[in-house]
């Protein structure tokens, strides 16, 4: 994955753009070794403002059942969480309360996408919520709580 992908900028060496491939033009961050492996997730940030994240379900995101893996989806959402509400964070967070709904199953070969929305960002803790869908179909809904974290001297 990151033979096709350039650092975003010397300020986030931790954020790359994909430079080939489907999701040309998206960013995915590669400081996280977990997300690495069960991914590529990808995000970009839309003309009206809003964060799109997006993957493309392969072989290993299935279960036994032949449908996406619920831990699969709940990792995507959580990676969802900080690229949805990375300019209300704008520092490191952690996931501190995350709740989901299980909608619909994703299969092998299909676009996964998730919109979401900062709820209510305050002085610690910033309240999301969003969505995924395969084409019109609502797969999964989330709502999660990231804290800040002080950067320490």
């Amino acid at each position: 994955m990151h033979e096709l992908t350039k650092t975003a900028s010397p300020q986030r060496p931790d954020l790359h753009i994909a430079t080939e491939g489907e999701f040309t033009g998206w960013q995915t961050w590669i400081r996280d070794s977990f997300e690495n492996h069960i991914g590529p997730f990808w995000h970009r940030l839309e003309a009206d403002g809003s964060v799109r994240c997006a993957f493309r379900v392969e072989k290993k995101h299935l279960n036994g059942s032949g449908n996406v893996h619920g831990g699969c989806f709940m990792a995507f959402a959580d990676y969802c969480l900080f690229a949805i509400g990375r300019n209300a964070l704008n520092s490191k967070g952690v996931t501190v309360n995350f709740a989901c709904e299980f909608l619909d199953a994703g299969h092998e070969g299909e676009l996964i996408e998730c919109t979401g929305e900062v709820t209510r960002a305050g002085g610690s803790l910033i309240f999301l919520r969003g969505e995924m869908m395969a084409g019109e179909r609502r797969l999964f809904t989330f709502s999660g709580t990231i804290k800040r974290v002080k950067r320490k001297p």
